[in-house]
């Protein structure tokens, strides 16, 4: 195929510096092709979430949770998954308070489909939902229209600069309780796309983690841009959290997880319909 019959796809992932990192090789062309070329398009998790329900864009970052709602249009791809290995989205107040005094308290949360809910749900299913732009969340909080928040992306680094108190790490809960990572994120690809296109999306997308990983300095310096309040060596810890083997390649521990999380969802009645995960390479 050659290079002017090449597909353009559209890849659509959030604004982080984790994300940027992971697509550091391909944004920059350091990892190309002759077969597909790439737009990429930010937008915050929520909203990719809702748009993969209508399949609008080729490649997608979307939350596990949202699996189900999206698994008649998308596959998973084994490489750039976001996974908490005994940390994860934070619970923070103003005041301290044990997990036990969470039940009934109004909660500030990313996204009704964003993983971190689902979790939370799973721990805690007594509580009041406010849904909440994910960097709104801590001043919510602040200013009363909430008593606890839920802290997704660079705010698990950065909550007690602004005073706030660690009242659970819901990735530390699911490690302790079921021994296993906490799949967060995931990419997700059209199945409508030929399997020729699908493998090399998915050969692209590996090289390109593998290359920020092998390019350390210059992939971090380049996802600093998106780094939200966050000096360098924040960043580094922050990218390094969750771009790491997982985000390589799924392996065999991250199907066994997600596919716990969502069954335990779809049993507590949170998710309308049980899934089989499906992951392409």
């Amino acid at each position: 195929m050659s290079a002017s019959a090449a597909q353009d796809i559209v890849c659509a992932h959030s604004p982080d510096s984790d994300d940027a990192y992971m697509f550091y090789g391909m944004a920059t062309k350091k990892v190309r092709s002759s077969k597909v070329t790439f737009k990429h398009v930010l937008e915050d998790i929520q909203s990719l979430n809702q748009k993969a329900m209508q399949g609008l864009y080729e490649i997608t970052a979307i939350s596990y949770h949202a699996y189900p709602y999206v698994a008649d249009k998308y596959a998973l791809m084994a490489a750039g998954s976001s996974i908490g290995d005994g940390y994860g989205p934070i619970l923070v107040a103003m005041h301290p308070m044990t997990p036990g005094e969470i039940k009934g308290k109004k909660i500030a949360i990313p996204g009704k489909m964003t993983s971190a809910y689902l979790t939370l749900k799973l721990m805690e299913p007594d509580f009041e939902a406010v849904v909440i732009p994910f960097d709104q969340i801590l001043d919510a909080v602040k200013e009363g229209g909430a008593d606890l928040g839920l802290v997704i992306h660079e705010g698990q680094l950065t909550y007690s600069r602004g005073g706030f108190h660690n009242i659970a790490d819901l990735g530390k809960w699911w490690k302790g309780k079921y021994n296993l990572p906490l799949p967060l994120g995931a990419n997700a690809i059209l199945r409508s796309l030929k399997p020729e296109i699908r493998s090399e999306c998915c050969r692209m997308m590996s090289e390109s983690i593998r290359y920020a990983l092998d390019h350390q300095e210059e992939a971090i310096n380049y996802a600093m841009q998106f780094a939200r309040d966050m000096d360098a060596a924040q960043a580094q810890k922050f990218v390094g959290m969750y771009v790491n083997h997982y985000t390589v390649d799924c392996g065999e521990q991250v199907p066994v997880a997600a596919q716990k999380l969502l069954d335990m969802g779809f049993e507590a009645g949170l998710i309308p319909n049980r899934v089989k995960l499906e992951f392409v390479r």
